[in-house]
C-alpha cells in the first residue's frame, strides 16, 4: 500500500481493538495456540510462536493471556485441528482479497467467506487468481522516540528494504527473509515498543475508487474481519488522500 494506505490502516487497526478488543484476542489467542502446538512452547526456539507473540504485543494483548494461550496449548486435549486456508477474490469495483483464515472446518469457512462476497457484489477465485499482485513483506511500525538517523541505521543494516518517518512514527519494510534480523536489531537497539510487528501482504498496485465505492469496499472487510475463522484481510485498495 502507499505510506498514506498504510497509516491509515493502522490507525482503522487500533479503532478496531478498541471496538472489539475481546474478539480480536480470541484471533490472536487462535494463532498462538495453533503456533504453539505445532512445535515448542518457547517463542526463542519456535519462529512460528514468535511471530505470533509477537503480533499480539503490538496489539496490546496482556502478557497474561498470552501465556494462558501458550500453556493451553501445551495442556490442550480438546482434539480441535486448525489449518490455514487461504480464499482469493474480487470486491467491488474489481479489488483484490486474500483472506487467511484458520479452520477447523473448511466448509463452514468457505461457506460463510463466499456468502460475504457474494452479499457484497464480488466473487471468490481460484487460488492464485490475486496473489500474484501482493508482496510478502516484513512490516514494522515504532513510535518516533528514537533517534531517527540511528534507527534507520540500524534496520537498513540489518537488512530492511525502506525506512521512513510517518507522523509520530516510523515505518520499516522488510522483505519476508529479513523481517526477524530486522526486528531483533530494533530490539538489541534498546526499542522497547513496537506499534506493528508483522508479515503483511503489500499490494503491488492499487485501485483507486470514489467515496461510495471505497464505503462498498470497507464494509466487505468489516464483514470478513467479523468471522471468527477470519485472521487477516489483505487488498489493494487505495484509501481516500487527506
Amino acid at each position: 500500500m502507499s505510506r498514506h494506505s498504510k497509516w491509515a490502516t493502522i490507525h482503522r487497526k487500533k479503532g478496531l481493538i478498541d471496538a472489539a478488543r475481546g474478539k480480536v484476542f480470541q484471533k490472536l489467542a487462535k494463532e498462538i495456540m495453533v503456533a504453539a502446538k505445532g512445535g515448542s512452547p518457547d517463542p526463542s526456539q519456535n519462529a512460528a510462536l514468535r511471530l505470533a507473540v509477537d503480533k499480539a504485543k503490538a496489539q496490546n494483548m496482556p502478557k497474561d493471556n498470552i501465556q494462558k494461550a501458550i500453556d493451553k496449548a501445551a495442556g490442550s486435549s480438546d482434539g480441535a485441528n486448525y489449518e490455514n486456508v487461504r480464499y482469493e477474490g474480487y470486491g467491488h469495483g474489481g479489488v483484490a482479497f486474500m483472506v487467511d483464515c484458520l479452520t477447523d472446518n473448511r466448509n463452514r469457512t468457505a461457506s460463510q467467506v463466499r456468502s460475504a462476497f457474494t452479499k457484497a457484489g464480488g466473487n471468490l477465485g481460484t487460488d492464485g487468481s490475486v496473489s500474484y499482485m501482493f508482496s510478502h513483506q516484513g512490516s514494522i511500525v515504532i513510535p518516533s522516540d528514537y533517534d531517527e538517523d540511528t534507527m534507520m541505521m540500524v534496520a537498513i543494516d540489518a537488512g530492511a528494504l525502506d525506512f521512513e518517518k510517518v507522523e509520530n512514527t516510523y515505518m520499516i519494510t522488510t522483505d519476508a527473509s529479513n523481517f526477524t534480523s530486522v526486528r531483533e536489531a530494533l530490539e538489541q537497539a534498546d526499542v522497547k515498543e513496537f506499534l506493528e510487528c508483522e508479515l503483511t501482504y503489500i499490494p503491488n498496485m492499487e485501485v483507486s475508487l470514489d467515496s461510495d465505492g471505497q464505503d462498498k469496499v470497507m464494509k466487505l472487510v468489516e464483514v470478513l474481519e467479523d468471522l471468527d475463522d477470519v485472521q487477516d484481510v489483505y487488498y489493494n485498495l487505495a484509501e481516500e488522500q487527506e
